[in-house]
């Protein structure tokens, strides 16, 4: 496995010029930037969010099921390239950049225990919006990564995780940006 380099950011998700292993980043709790992808699809009464279930390998939250597609943003690229690379590796979706809205950016931070080890996650999100129609048997799911994906009515799962996470670890932040977002485009 390749060591994954980070750049180290602001609290504008601007990099210092400084860089960071993952590994590292996540021990000391070092600020850094991800890109994470919601896909949605419009239903009568609201929204149905795709979820991807963790798989039980993974470092954080195994077996939750989390964001459409997300994943750190290596040194030197840009958050739209990354949240297009996430997409194609973990779902198999070759997205083109117009395919992609922008629809803001929230912090991640907090710290837990995985595997009897610390985990301290401290990241700036930029989070895009997918705008083109899903069918997840056309997917092709990156194993090391993810179990399964499912769809969820977006308010269901919203209103879980203010109570509960034994289903969901989805950022509840990121959850926000995206209900604002489809608040604010109600065409999309």
């Amino acid at each position: 496995m390749t060591m994954e380099i980070l750049d180290i950011c602001n609290e504008d998700g601007i990099p210092t010029g400084k860089t960071v292993s993952r590994e590292t980043a996540h021990r000391d709790g070092i600020l850094h930037r991800t890109a994470h992808v919601w896909i949605v699809r419009k239903k009568a009464g609201g929204y149905d969010v795709l979820l991807q279930k963790r798989s039980l390998r993974k470092e954080s939250f195994p077996g939750l099921y989390d964001t459409s597609s997300a994943g750190h943003i290596p040194s030197g690229e840009e958050p739209l390239p990354s949240a297009l690379r996430e997409l194609k590796e973990e779902l198999g979706i070759a997205a083109q950049p117009s395919d992609l809205m922008f629809a803001g950016m929230f912090r991640i931070q907090f710290e837990k225990e995985f595997h009897g080890k610390p985990f301290r996650d401290n990241e700036v999100t930029s989070v895009f919006v997918y705008r083109e129609p899903v069918r997840i048997d056309g997917l092709t799911l990156q194993k090391s990564e993810v179990d399964e994906v499912r769809w969820f009515d977006l308010e269901d799962v919203y209103r879980e995780i203010q109570t509960t996470r034994e289903r969901f670890c989805v950022p509840s932040a990121g959850l926000r940006v995206l209900k604002d977002f489809l608040a604010e485009n109600p065409s999309f």
